[in-house]
């Protein structure tokens, strides 16, 4: 017997994931009012939303400023996304803001793994070999690419664990508001002071 699908379990549903009501709503009756399948279900389909959306133009947006520690580290990010009325949108200025502060807490290099330089890529893979020597050669190529991604873990904005849920990603985090949006949206630079750094 199907489980009957309840405004309560909708509303639930979207208020721990932020997609529409209709979309929560369909999403429960195809997992027979199972939650935790519902959220994954949501989320699979906010990443083929999303990477839909990733080749339309996104030059509208925002630059958000964060001072941290009484003055003693500042941000400047810019988030772009398609249109003036998103940008003008509370809920994206404090999507800005709370990427600024992840790049206070966090201290990314880059945006994404695309923008590391490949010299920096070839000392990191020099290292790590050096440091799997005298294992054979699957060994070294699984013990490098193991530590290439966490390397790309703490210097890549989009790879790192969100500040204020550490069950996302920033990547999972602009995935689930872009969905939520129907807009692309892009993280297209940002940067870091901290004084005497």
């Amino acid at each position: 017997m199907s489980q009957t699908i309840t405004a309560a379990m909708v509303n639930s549903l979207r208020s721990k994931t932020g997609a529409g009501l209709m979309e929560c709503k369909k999403c429960l009756v195809e997992t027979d009012g199972n939650e935790e399948e519902a959220i994954t279900l949501l989320k699979k389909r906010g990443v083929a939303t999303a990477a839909k959306r990733a080749g339309r133009d996104a030059g509208e947006g925002t630059i958000a400023t964060y001072i941290h520690g009484a003055g003693r580290i500042g941000v400047m990010l810019e988030l772009n996304c398609e249109t003036d009325f998103v940008a003008k949108n509370d809920e994206f200025k404090e999507l800005a803001k709370d990427l600024c502060m992840q790049v206070a807490a966090a201290s990314p290099l880059y945006v994404c793994r695309e923008e590391v330089p490949v010299e920096i890529i070839d000392k990191e893979k020099d290292i790590a070999a050096a440091q799997a020597e005298g294992k054979p050669q699957p060994a070294i190529d699984k013990i490098v690419a193991g530590k290439l991604d966490k390397f790309y873990q703490q210097v890549c904005l989009m790879e790192q664990t969100y500040i204020k849920d550490s069950s996302m990603t920033i990547q999972d985090l602009m995935t689930a508001k872009i969905a939520k949006t129907g807009e692309n949206m892009k993280i297209r630079r940002f940067a870091r002071f901290e004084v005497g750094a």
